[in-house]
């Protein structure tokens, strides 16, 4: 009988380096290729019939790779670089004992992995993020036009996006007073019309394109969850099963604190960017909507802004319960009770 090999693979944009090893922790094949599925399926080839699974880096770029390996029947694990810890008594590191490590950890049963995303359901999910790029970058153009507006006449709160938008040139001008602010100020117009149109474009395709499941409906109850934001919940989220408990959830969403405490001190922040990140811009998004209607969710807002006294601290404190209650609306298939999240 042959004993067993564990695979792994350092990805980087222009190359990979492919390691195999067998349970004595050495290397039985070695190479670095070009970015190709072929001659990576091909390396691996003969060893098919001892190696139980294939681990790769998440990095940016593993879609082809994973997808790849994963249609020719090669079990895969997609190792978290974040929880990596690095072989402490290694004094020299590259792409190679990078990728031997990964082996090593496989070998030892300790290999951190990440949740590979269904490929059926990742185009409308990637469609979704680019339509959130959009937005934010039509948010920057408007407030730099505020702040153009602010710097040039002192009156912040008198124009808003939406007056300024109805101003003519002749209006830019008596405003702005010379001729390059109200240049700058009709292309910042003209950049922003052209951000609506594409949004518009995405926001109808997503829609057109979503797949919504059972609980998409009951997802639509939450405050201030509309139909993107409700596509944004469902398509991020993924398998509801990998979180044991809604705080896990929340977690993942970045709306816990992240810190670390040794007898009773603060000693650091911990990785509070560790999560997704279109989560927290949805469940914030929702926040912010919710709290503008008179209500429980408003009345938890106010009482956390005098608790603390940061709008962004209670605006996330908001969101976290959101996310909450999204986890169990979509644990156990029911609709939004204000008085179980809010009291």
């Amino acid at each position: 009988m042959n004993d067993r090999k564990y695979a792994a693979i350092d990805l980087h944009a222009n190359n990979l380096v492919c390691v195999v090893t067998d349970e004595q922790d050495r290397v039985v094949r070695r190479r670095k290729l070009a970015p190709d599925l072929a001659a990576v399926l091909a390396f691996f080839e003969p060893f098919r019939a001892e190696l139980s699974a294939v681990a790769v880096e998440s990095t940016y770029n593993w879609y082809w790779l994973v997808d790849g390996l994963q249609a020719a029947n090669w079990p895969v694990k997609l190792a978290h670089p974040g929880a990596i810890e690095p072989y402490a008594g290694q004094k020299h590191r590259d792409d190679k004992t990078d990728a031997r490590h990964l082996c090593r950890l496989q070998r030892l049963n300790d290999l951190p992995t990440g949740y590979i995303y269904p490929a059926s359901q990742r185009p409308v999910r990637d469609l979704l993020r680019r339509r959130r790029l959009f937005v934010g970058q039509h948010t920057a153009q408007v407030l730099s036009l505020q702040g153009l507006f602010s710097r040039q006449t002192g009156q912040r709160q008198c124009h808003a996006f939406a007056q300024i938008q109805g101003y003519d040139k002749a209006a830019l001008r008596r405003l702005l007073g010379d001729e390059h602010s109200v240049y700058v100020a009709q292309e910042q117009l003209a950049t922003c019309h052209f951000l609506e149109t594409r949004i518009a474009k995405l926001t109808a395709r997503a829609l057109a394109e979503g797949r919504p499941t059972a609980v998409y409906p009951r997802l639509l109850t939450l405050p201030g969850v509309g139909p993107i934001l409700g596509l944004t919940i469902l398509y991020e989220t993924g398998e509801l099963g990998r979180f044991r408990r809604g705080g896990n959830f929340a977690s993942y969403c970045r709306l816990v604190p992240a810190a670390s405490y040794s007898n009773g001190r603060r000693k650091g922040r911990n990785n509070s960017r560790n999560g997704n990140a279109y989560l927290a811009w949805a469940f914030v998004e929702a926040a912010n909507i919710a709290i503008r209607r008179p209500g429980p969710v408003q009345d938890f807002f106010n009482r956390k802004l005098r608790q603390h006294g940061l709008r962004v601290l209670a605006i996330k404190a908001t969101a976290a319960k959101l996310a909450r209650a999204a986890y169990f609306i979509m644990r156990d298939q029911v609709d939004f009770q204000m008085s179980k999240a809010f009291g």
